[in-house]
């Protein structure tokens, strides 16, 4: 189940955990970062490859593109027994910037979006059926947790893809790891 919890910089809770959509929404459009439910209704194989989940979604797919005209579509699959997967997520476990916005479709499996405004940090636990929209130049990173499993359809205004400006800040060892979040 989805959830959010507002902590300090510090890492020191300033919330309670919500699981209710719609106070989920409601703070996320506050700070500018959309956050939807959409339908994920079809079954996908357990070796799912990125054509089979892109042609599942592919009405979802279409309506992104339609709305924001991405130069690039692609699939991150990624699950436990990876043997990079400690690699893959070092990678995304750090606070950093883009010049462009982001966007994630969850289409199986959950991980943890960390946004870093204002002296506070908002900690998202996105899972199946959830949709972000990051926009450009927001403080934040993402972790996937020990034992990553997920697929998740992400959108990218450039063809570049994914291009990550370091912020320099060490702010992502003092808050919870995913698995301590959703424990």
């Amino acid at each position: 189940m989805s959830s959010l919890q507002v902590f300090d910089e510090a890492g020191q809770p300033l919330s309670e955990s919500t699981t209710d959509v719609d106070t989920i929404i409601t703070q996320m459009n506050e700070l500018n970062i959309i956050f939807e439910r959409w339908e994920t209704t079809a079954v996908l194989p357990e070796d799912a490859t990125q054509e089979t989940i892109l042609e599942a979604y592919k009405d979802s797919v279409d309506k992104l593109n339609n709305a924001y005209g991405f130069e690039l579509v692609d699939v991150a699959i990624l699950s436990p027994d990876n043997p990079k997967k400690n690699e893959i997520r070092q990678q995304f476990n750090f606070e950093h910037t883009h010049s462009d916005f982001e966007v994630r479709f969850f289409v199986e499996g959950r991980g943890l979006f960390y946004f870093h405004l204002n002296e506070t940090v908002y900690l998202l636990l996105c899972e199946k059926g959830d949709l972000i929209s990051v926009p450009a130049e927001i403080n934040h990173w993402f972790d996937m947790g020990d034992n990553p499993d997920f697929k998740l359809i992400r959108f990218f205004p450039t063809e570049d893809g994914w291009v990550a400006d370091k912020t320099g800040s060490d702010i992502a060892s003092r808050l919870p790891s995913m698995d301590a979040f959703a424990a």
